[in-house]
C-alpha cells in the first residue's frame, strides 16, 4: 500500500529515489495501523486510506487528510464521546499517517518526472 521513496541520488542524467529511512517508515507504519491497540486494525487502516471508516468519523478523516489545522476539539470530543480517547488518538494519528505517505509519494513522484 506504502511506497518507499526519498533519498536523491543523479543517475544517467536521470533523479532515481533511494531511502534509507523506508524500513524504518514502514515498521511504524505496520506498527501504527495492524499493531495492536484500542482501535481495530481495519479502522486505523482505512483512517491512513482516508475511505472505508464509519460514517460518524469520515468528516474528521477528511479534515485530517485535506486541511488538518481545520480539526477543533469539538470535532474531536463530540467522536471521543462514542469512540474514547485511546481509540481516538490512534484513529487520528493513523490518518495523519496516512496523509503524510500520500504527500511524500506525490512530491517524489513529482520530482522523479522532473
Amino acid at each position: 500500500m506504502f511506497l518507499r521513496p526519498s533519498r536523491f541520488a543523479a543517475q544517467g542524467g536521470r533523479i532515481t529515489t533511494s531511502d534509507p529511512h523506508a524500513e524504518l517508515r514502514d515498521q511504524v507504519l505496520d506498527t501504527v495501523l495492524k499493531g495492536p491497540g484500542q482501535s481495530e486494525p481495519a479502522i486505523r487502516t482505512a483512517a491512513a486510506a482516508g475511505t472505508g471508516v464509519p460514517a460518524d468519523l469520515q468528516s474528521l478523516i477528511d479534515k485530517i487528510q485535506r486541511n488538518a489545522y481545520k480539526v477543533t476539539d469539538e470535532d474531536v470530543a463530540r467522536l471521543a464521546e462514542k469512540y474514547g480517547d485511546d481509540r481516538m488518538f490512534e484513529i487520528i494519528v493513523s490518518a495523519a499517517l496516512g496523509a503524510a505517505e500520500k504527500r511524500l509519494r506525490i512530491g517524489l513522484s513529482v520530482l522523479e518526472r522532473a
